[in-house]
């Protein structure tokens, strides 16, 4: 059974009420419950985990590297500024898969830098709430080496 872990940065946790032409009408309690289905489906022992602490996202990427197979991540406004989870990516050897909601390089400019894209394996950007899935496979993917 596959171990993987998604991770949701700051403000995520208000999912469904901000900016909603940006991000949709779907609360995250609900994109996990959906993704919850498909680790059963699928064989997949999944950790879901919010926070919009720097810190507390750092220490579930470090522990990481000892307990998953695969990590998923949409690290919401420090996808453009933290140095330090960067780093703390870097430092697995697990396949990382950078995600989210909307485009990204379709928005404001400080938007179109991530400082994650560099140490992931893809990026799934602008899919919505659909694309928590469409990471979930490729992930599972990456982890049996599928093409």
């Amino acid at each position: 059974m596959s171990k993987i872990i998604i991770l949701n940065g700051p403000n995520l946790n208000l999912l469904g009420e901000r900016e909603k032409d940006q991000y949709g009408n779907t609360a995250l309690k609900d994109i996990e419950k959906n993704c919850a289905d498909y680790a059963i489906k699928n064989k997949i022992q999944l950790t879901f985990f919010q926070s919009n602490i720097e810190g507390e996202l750092i220490d579930k990427i470090q522990k990481s590297r000892n307990d998953q197979d695969g990590l998923i991540i949409n690290a919401g406004g420090y996808t453009h500024t933290s140095v330090a989870i960067h780093d703390a990516l870097k430092i697995l050897n697990i396949p990382i898969i950078e995600l989210h909601i909307s485009n990204i390089y379709n928005r404001e400019e400080f938007r179109n830098k991530s400082l994650i894209s560099k140490v992931a394996k893809g990026i799934i950007c602008g899919f919505g709430t659909d694309g928590y899935l469409m990471s979930l496979k490729a992930v599972k993917k990456l982890i049996n080496n599928e093409n």
